[in-house]
């Protein structure tokens, strides 16, 4: 085994997840919610609590880890690791940090969370009236583009029109987003189904993208535990063993103002490649893909990216019968994801995928052994993560 590897030497030990509310209306602060999510995992574990010596988080998280042990009465705190920038890019990131921690002996058992609390801090993600205009922002500002959805719509429309995909390409992406959400009674969306007609006849936010088209946003919590690959054989649950993981961009992406020489791109081009690399295997072995939603079209291009067609055959490839469990060629977000279950930052994908491999999803795929989680795409950085049973060491 490569020394510089993560490959099997960490494991997810425990999930849990919080109730997801609609955003503003949890009713405690964001600080209990991760600390209930927290307690969850380890229990799901079957751990004490105390025997958690390290965190992880992402996009800035304000949840402090040292105020966390405190209130959890941890006896020692030997972790803390942040994954820098990128927003929900950095989901599959901070596991990757908190693997990378163990195996470096670091720490012993760490918890990676995120919590979102928008009643008590605000509506993540909205534009904030500011005096002056910095980076990006700079050249944007002055034109009136302030959102995420105005950004990135013009890289998807970018994508869409070198490569010929239609609308029914990211439609298909909403559409099995909410068929699996029917099937979670955790789901925001359970419910509330989607088809069709309902899709096409939703609003325009910024065109390309429908409401149905861009995630959520929710308040809640989701974490989960890692240990040791050998600690992890004897604890409650089947082991998800961390087989591959990988962070970063392609050359120029965040060049400003939205320059890039890939400009259509969801950042995943050299992430794909180290991800595939280090857990040894390729797109055709993956049973399901856990991809994050802040726009479908997003979806679509991190897709192409990873392998699984090229952006000409999207078309094709973007049917909903492909997408949906069991029979599906690749069950995608099959907790609901941003746009059905709830709006976690991205971490209730990582959940899922954790279910997937122990074989618990409410919506199971066909092939259980390998599940693929990827983060944000078309920010930078990005990350993505591959979970595999025992039997795909």
């Amino acid at each position: 085994m490569n020394e510089r590897s993560l490959r099997g030497k960490v494991a997810v030990a425990g999930i849990a997840e919080t109730r997801y509310y609609k955003h503003g209306q949890s009713p405690v602060p964001e600080f209990r919610l991760a600390l209930e999510a927290i307690v969850g995992a380890c229990a799901d574990a079957g751990i004490a609590v105390t025997e958690v010596d390290g965190f992880a988080g992402y996009s800035n998280d304000r949840t402090d880890p040292s105020r966390l042990a405190a209130a959890l009465g941890l006896p020692r705190l030997r972790s803390t690791t942040m994954q820098w920038g990128g927003g929900g890019g950095g989901c599959a990131a901070a596991v990757a940090n908190g693997a990378a921690a163990i195996a470096a002996g670091l720490a012993d058992t760490v918890v990676v969370f995120r919590a979102l609390a928008q009643g008590q801090h605000g509506r993540f993600g909205r534009a904030k009236p500011a005096a002056t205009a910095g980076a990006e922002m700079a050249w944007m500002a002055p034109y009136g583009v302030l959102s995420p959805a105005q950004k990135y719509a013009m890289k998807v429309r970018r994508f869409m029109h070198e490569h010929g995909v239609r609308q029914e390409a990211m439609r298909a992406v909403a559409l099995a987003s909410y068929a699996h959400a029917q099937r979670n009674p955790r789901a925001v969306m359970h419910g509330k189904p989607l088809d069709e007609a309902k899709y096409d006849a939703s609003r325009w936010i910024v065109e390309p993208f429908h409401l149905f088209d861009i995630c959520l946003e929710n308040d809640g919590a989701a974490a989960l535990v890692l240990v040791s690959a050998e600690r992890a054989k004897d604890l409650k649950q089947p082991p998800a063993y961390v087989l591959g993981a990988a962070a970063g961009s392609d050359h120029r992406t965040f060049a400003n103002p939205h320059n890039a020489p890939h400009y259509a791109s969801a950042s995943f081009v050299n992430v794909a490649r180290e991800l595939y690399r280090m857990a040894r295997v390729g797109p055709a072995d993956i049973g399901s893909v856990q991809a994050y939603e802040n726009f479908t079209g997003g979806v679509v291009m991190a897709l192409a990216e990873h392998g699984f067609f090229r952006p000409d055959e999207a078309n094709e490839f973007m049917q909903l019968d492909h997408l949906v469990a069991p029979a599906g060629r690749l069950p995608l977000n099959t907790s609901g994801g941003n746009l059905a279950e709830c709006y976690m930052h991205g971490f209730e994908l990582v959940l899922e995928a954790v279910r997937q491999v122990r074989g618990q999803s409410t919506s199971q795929a066909a092939r259980s052994d390998l599940s693929l989680v990827i983060g944000g795409p078309l920010v930078s950085p990005v990350s993505s993560l591959i979970l595999g049973s025992g039997a795909a060491l």
